[in-house]
């Protein structure tokens, strides 16, 4: 299928979205909840899969949607075309603080592996598919970078980081070691596989897994600072455990509670 070839602006420094602009005919697809807002005109059409299947019959999108779900994707996405007589536009934003990357597809050789939550839009013809890590005994326990996706095509695609994006050029044999949810993507050439950290000790107690995804070049990857697992993870750690609010079971809590000091003290002029 021929890409659409879309013109995009990048708004935003933290909390970024993107702005494609559609020709009269043209189409993006977007990940399921990932639209902002869009100019009257453009059709919104929900598909099997990810829409570059949809000259293949039911089995293509059936192919294309079991794809998606096993990566955890949505079995849907949108696809936003142009209905007009005029240039229209669609926005698309990220979904926690980071960057968006807009990747073109035809300078990359077709063809991008990326994380599984990573992708957020692109232009109408990209397939999205997936990416298993050759080891599988060491994949059912590396998380994050054991499936991923497969973006292919010849157009542009828009990825999301976490934080900080870095981007680093790999040498023939260079090799560089990485935590696993700190990918976001890299070009096929680059060899990956995902090694254990090798001692027990650092593995239980250091805090940072029990496996690392390595790289070898030649090839370029992107990383990002801050993955939505370790974000998710925190986030999860600071809530309160019970019911209530953290304060309420903290220090001042335990002071002013029922049982408290200071409840005791405020609750005891009954005895008079």
């Amino acid at each position: 299928m021929a890409m659409d070839v879309v013109d995009f602006e990048i708004k935003g420094s933290e909390m970024q979205f993107v702005e494609v602009e559609l020709d009269p005919g043209e189409a993006a697809v977007g990940e399921a909840g990932s639209m902002m807002y869009m100019d009257a005109g453009i059709g919104m059409d929900t598909v099997f899969g990810d829409g570059s299947a949809s000259q293949g019959g039911f089995l293509g999108k059936l192919m294309g949607a079991g794809k998606r779900l096993v990566t955890g994707e949505s079995l849907f996405t949108t696809v936003y075309s142009n209905q007009a007589n005029t240039k229209l536009k669609v926005a698309f934003a990220a979904p926690y603080p980071g960057k968006i990357l807009p990747m073109d597809l035809r300078q990359l050789g077709g063809t991008l592996i990326c994380q599984k939550d990573a992708f957020l839009c692109a232009a109408k013809g990209v397939s999205l598919g997936i990416f298993f890590q050759q080891k599988m005994s060491v994949g059912f326990f590396g998380g994050e970078g054991f499936v991923m996706q497969k973006l292919e095509g010849d157009g542009l695609a828009f990825v999301h980081a976490g934080g900080t994006v870095l981007k680093r050029e790999l040498r023939p044999g260079q090799t560089l070691l990485i935590d696993t949810g700190c990918i976001v993507a890299f070009t096929p050439s680059v060899q990956f596989e995902i090694q254990y950290v090798g001692k027990v000790k650092t593995a239980l107690f250091g805090g940072e897994g029990l496996f690392f995804a390595k790289v070898t070049g030649p090839g370029t990857v992107w990383l990002q600072s801050l993955p939505f697992s370790r974000l998710a993870s925190r986030v999860f750690a600071a809530a309160p455990q019970r019911g209530g609010s953290r304060e309420e079971g903290g220090l001042l809590g335990g002071l002013v509670g029922g049982g408290g000091l200071l409840g005791g003290v405020l609750g005891g002029g009954d005895d008079d």
